[in-house]
């Protein structure tokens, strides 16, 4: 089911301070910031060699990101992305075994521009999974 890491992201509550860190600091090629209204948020990825960190900070205020940031101020991972083949028999195998698909249970286009769901963290010992078709 579960194919590669395709990325994990971490909330913070300054975009332009996280990506100047990370490519700084740290010395990594990051991309440009990239708004997702439809997920509420904007995004920077971190291009690492053998994965990539998507940097999330709030688009609105009903930004889930919001939420997590008013409960983790210094910022902190958010959730981890994992490639699946096929997300559609994915997400009904899930359904069929328990497991919870946050929102409408359907998949959106996420910031790759490829089908993305999310599966609920207490399902998943409490950590938040994003998978995307590959």
């Amino acid at each position: 089911m579960l194919r590669r890491l395709n990325h994990i992201a971490i909330a913070v509550p300054d975009l332009d301070a996280a990506t100047a860190t990370y490519r700084d600091v740290l010395g990594a090629r990051v991309g440009a910031p990239q708004a997702l209204p439809e997920h509420g948020v904007t995004v920077v990825f971190v291009e690492l060699d053998n994965t990539k960190v998507e940097l999330l900070e709030p688009l609105g205020e009903n930004s889930p990101i919001a939420a997590f940031l008013a409960r983790n101020p210094l910022g902190g991972m958010h959730h981890v992305c994992y490639e699946v083949d096929d997300i559609e028999a994915v997400a009904a195998q899930l359904k069929a075994s328990g497991a919870r698909v946050l929102g409408d249970g359907r998949t959106k286009i996420g910031a790759h521009g490829k089908p993305v769901l999310f599966l609920h963290p207490k399902d998943f010992s409490g950590t938040l999974v994003e998978l995307e078709q590959s």
